[in-house]
């Protein structure tokens, strides 16, 4: 079983990382990003040598302003030479027009490359997700999942559409600005190098700061869809419990936590902008100051000096740029760091890697001392022995938490036993090829799930290939047939539409019709008939009859009529079976079961 990883994917949010932590999510994240990076590099480097060229144009506008005025304009005023200022003009609007029009040549290229990454990034992420064991979506909530998928993947897209095109230029436009200063004046390169130590500093201040805080609202986020997520779902509890007025307030204590940890946020980069602006403004003076000496002695014309200035206020313009793409960056990499948490999750039930083909199953079950525990903390099966024949239905019946559904679970192999085995036909199920553990054995739960789609769509899923014929010979053994003809379309009802809406008996139907369409060898039935009502449920036992004959089938039920159409009985206490034989035999004795039956017998009068 997977344990709790850094990411804090099998608990809670969290925003408490130590140092080691933090620097082993930080290196989960590259190399998450390194891979999505991988297989478009061309692109990349493409798009990359675009905003090189680009920036460049850009950048070779104040020294042509000085090559101007320091060489085209004497040549004009002195030898009325116009070809000088007219080419360096010519010059200066071609650089303009090419740098402009690359700039819209590189968004175009770096937006097709930003969607290919997210896709490639969504498509994982759903493929992952739908890959892992039960045990991570039992333990990980259909909330935060969501929020994987929306609020933290919007957060990456807005860093590749805007926020990475305001770093990769802004970086470019000031490395390119203090290379042209330098080769100008390098005394003015000198003034702005020691300008740089205090903007270093507050950069640095800024990110330690800035990267906690943003982590802090992307878990503030996530609680806030979670709680959103779970109380639309749980609609029904909440009216029915009248816990409308509890949830306004843990919702509002939520998104006062959310409110806070954006003001932090905001705090912050009041400090930074405006910092930004100080040293930019600071600099600019000093600049002048010394240059302004300079032309006075005549080591420097004031064209130049104008150039300089230029290029100096230029040089932080981006600064300012790229301290907003920061916020969209911390955004970005917290949710980087959940994306990359739940990839690194693993399965708790791995696929073999030397699989055992079982192509045709005879359905024979047996639990070879078979301990099982979810944590530590609690064991739920001790140590199981128990063997199933072929063909044999048994019915396991047991107070709530005795391991009934855990013993289902297990034949299902939605969970692996922590020791012994689980074997079919004498094959471990950890060995068989998952292609031939899924056509042997089918689980149907009380939870009948309908997907989007027609009546039809949903039983033909335990047959994909299935004909109409198939399908409607399925619904009728089931006795799902009378009720779906009744519905607007029948068989082509959409189940989401106004009109195609079902009951839960008859949702159940549908899944008790997909699932024997599907043709198990071991059909495994978990209180299934639960949300029937009894015409329901005697119409499906007679079914059942007919449909369980040379087929293993496990009958989890609550209900002890079900119970009558098992050959074999078996009562679990405490994760072990303490009462095994036929209906009859059981109830005749003066066991669990038959005080079981007695009680139930008595409820009927």
């Amino acid at each position: 079983m997977s344990g709790t990883t850094v990411s804090g994917v099998s608990g809670e949010e969290r925003d408490d990382f130590t140092k080691a932590e933090s620097r082993q999510i930080r290196a989960r994240s590259l190399r998450l990003l390194g891979s999505l990076v991988r297989p478009v590099r061309g692109r990349v480097i493409a798009t990359m040598g675009v905003i090189v060229l680009s920036t460049a144009l850009q950048v070779a506008g104040p020294a042509l302003i000085a090559l101007g005025l320091n060489e085209g304009l004497p040549a004009l005023l002195e030898r009325n030479d116009w070809m000088p200022i007219a080419l360096i003009v010519g010059a200066y609007l071609l650089t303009g027009v090419a740098g402009a029009s690359l700039i819209a040549v590189f968004q175009i290229m770096s937006a097709r490359l930003s969607q290919a990454i997210l896709l490639d990034l969504r498509k994982r992420v759903f493929l992952h997700t739908q890959r892992l064991s039960l045990q991570f979506h039992e333990s990980y909530t259909s909330g935060r999942i969501i929020a994987r998928q929306t609020s933290d993947l919007d957060s990456i897209r807005e860093l590749l559409d805007s926020g990475l095109t305001q770093l990769v230029s802004g970086a470019l436009y000031m490395g390119f600005t203090a290379a042209a200063l330098v080769l100008l004046d390098p005394t003015s390169g000198l003034v702005l190098a020691a300008a740089l130590i205090p903007l270093v500093a507050l950069t640095r201040w800024f990110q330690v700061r800035s990267q906690k805080l943003f982590r802090q609202t992307r878990v503030a986020s996530a609680r806030l869809i979670v709680q959103f997520v779970e109380t639309m779902t749980g609609i029904r509890a909440v009216k029915a419990f009248r816990k409308e007025g509890r949830n306004e307030q843990h919702f509002g204590e939520l998104v006062e936590d959310y409110r806070h940890a954006n003001a932090r946020v905001i705090q912050v980069f009041g400090i930074f902008d405006p910092g930004l602006v100080l040293i930019g403004n600071v600099t600019v003076a000093a600049v002048l100051l010394t240059g302004g000496f300079r032309v006075i002695d005549g080591a420097l014309s004031v064209f130049t000096l104008l150039s300089v200035v230029l290029y100096t206020r230029r040089f932080f313009d981006p600064a300012e740029e790229m301290a907003m793409f920061y916020n969209s960056y911390q955004s970005a990499a917290a949710a980087l760091e959940k994306i990359s948490g739940v990839l690194e999750e693993r399965p708790s039930v791995p696929d073999p890697t030397t699989p055992i083909d079982l192509w045709k199953a005879r359905g024979a079950v047996h639990f070879d001392r078979v301990r099982f525990s979810y944590n530590d903390d609690t064991v739920v099966l001790p140590r199981l022995e128990l063997t199933i024949p072929a063909g044999q239905t048994i019915a396991l019946v047991g107070t709530t938490g005795a391991g009934k559904s855990t013993l289902a679970k297990l034949i299902a192999r939605f969970y692996d036993p922590t020791e012994g085995a689980v074997t079919l036909d004498g094959v471990d199920l950890r060995k068989l090829h998952p292609k031939d553990l899924r056509r042997a054995i089918v689980m149907v739960t009380q939870e009948a799930y309908l997907f989007s789609g027609t009546v039809a769509d949903n039983i033909a899923l335990g047959k994909p290939d299935a004909t109409r014929d198939e399908i409607m010979a399925a619904a009728k053994a089931v006795g799902a047939h009378d009720f779906i003809e009744s519905l607007p379309d029948g068989y082509d009802t959409d189940v989401n539409k106004r009109g195609g809406r079902v009951s839960a008996g008859q949702r159940q139907l549908i899944s008790f019709a997909r699932a024997f369409l599907a043709d198990p060898v071991v059909l495994i039935l978990d209180e299934a008939t639960a949300s029937l009502d009894i015409p329901s449920e005697r119409l499906v036992q007679r079914g059942l009859q007919t449909l369980l004959a040379d087929r293993t089938a496990v009958i989890i039920a609550h209900r002890l009529s079900t119970v009558a159409i098992a050959d074999r009985v078996l009562v679990m206490e405490h994760g072990q079976i303490i009462e095994d034989g036929t209906p009859e035999e059981l109830i005749a004795g003066t066991g669990k079961f038959a005080q079981l039956h007695a009680a139930w017998r008595e409820s009927l009068v």
